[in-house]
């Protein structure tokens, strides 16, 4: 893939910014279509609603593992060079954010990445908790909180452990990445079938999938055509609004790759809701609709949470998983066990009193 016309003409900052839409609209459209959620596919398994939304996100996550390994064993990608791999990542930082972020999402009824798709669907709930998430994700990316960020993220590092590379642990060779996204996409597959997936619904999960594959492709081709060295990285929701919030008073030309996201992803999603009826405008005055306090905690466990794990469950769980980095899989699983603990001691008991959609789905 040739970028040089593209940086000639939009320049360096612009390409990353283009591409990240580009991105953006297509995980925005089919996560909003398919109700791709991290916390949904947790809670409906430990609530016994059904797997529906497991096998969805079970699809993508292992369409990104098979699509990003497929490109690492024919040399298209190289990630030894990313944030993953080129320094010692916190294990510490992965376990404890995880959980606070695990938490976060239950409190706030859903993820970083299925919030801003909830916003571009008119619900006035989910544009408050990203609000929120983004000002505590600033403040602990670079402000205020970076004092205990650091302090709990120097607690345990892979350096101790002998490095990031999950392949490099298990003592397998770089093509047993391939092998393990085979299984785990054909058992994605049998998952949806038991479910009884739409057909529409399992493309719509593989396309979730395949925009972590398009992103690391993306940027690691860019990487190599730039004049400034970049990094090579895919989607990740934390992060970018944690710097867009920070640049909200800068210069337009800072923006890149994370803002080109958001706005991809806002507008993917408000596409898909517009064409599927279902832009609807929720706010905290509706019946049944939980307290402006316990989404602002989400907020703010989000935020801190997630750069602390130094992702969210698409930038830790689908990004750096695809690449089989042990840090990310360690926050990924911290994540789903924060959001069973907080559903069991804060919604524990409404819930067991309480009734879904057949359809396997929880409310937002």
């Amino acid at each position: 893939m040739d970028l040089v016309p593209t940086i000639d003409m939009i320049g360096e900052n612009g390409t990353a910014l283009a591409g990240g839409a580009l991105l953006g609209m297509l995980f925005g459209f089919f996560a909003q279509k398919t109700a791709f959620c991290t916390r949904s596919a947790v809670l409906d398994l430990t609530r016994r609603r059904g797997v529906s939304a497991l096998a969805i996100w079970f699809l993508g996550f292992a369409v990104a593992i098979l699509g990003v390994q497929m490109l690492l064993v024919q040399g298209a990608l190289d990630v030894s060079e990313t944030r993953f791999f080129s320094t010692a990542q916190s294990l510490s930082g992965a376990l404890i954010g995880g959980l606070v972020f695990g938490i976060g999402m239950v409190l706030a009824r859903g993820c970083v990445s299925r919030l801003l798709v909830l916003s571009a669907s008119g619900n006035l709930r989910a544009i408050f908790t990203i609000l929120v998430t983004a000002l505590v994700g600033s403040a602990t990316y670079d402000g205020l909180l970076v004092p205990l960020r650091d302090s709990i993220g120097g607690l345990w590092n892979t350096a101790s452990i002998g490095g990031n590379d999950l392949l490099v642990h298990a003592a397998l060779p770089q093509s047993a990445g391939l092998w393990i996204g085979i299984i785990l996409t054909l058992g994605a597959l049998g998952l949806a079938i038991v479910a009884r997936l739409p057909v529409w619904k399992a493309i719509g999960a593989v396309m979730v999938g395949l925009t972590i594959v398009g992103g690391w492709y993306f940027t690691y081709t860019l990487s190599t055509q730039v004049f400034e060295p970049i990094q090579a990285e895919s989607l990740s929701f934390v992060r970018p609004l944690a710097t867009t919030s920070a640049l909200a008073g800068g210069a337009s030309s800072a923006f890149g790759l994370d803002q080109g996201l958001l706005i991809g992803t806002i507008l993917g999603a408000f596409a898909a809701a517009l064409l599927s009826h279902q832009f609807r405008v929720a706010t905290f005055s509706e019946a049944g609709s939980l307290s402006i306090v316990r989404y602002a905690i989400g907020g703010v466990l989000m935020g801190f949470g997630g750069i602390l794990a130094v992702g969210c469950t698409v930038g830790a769980g689908l990004t750096g998983g695809s690449v089989l980095a042990a840090s990310s899989l360690t926050g990924l699983a911290a994540m789903m066990l924060g959001a069973v603990l907080a559903d069991r001691l804060v919604d524990g008991v409404r819930a067991s009193s309480q009734t879904y959609p057949l359809t396997g789905r929880l409310p937002n």
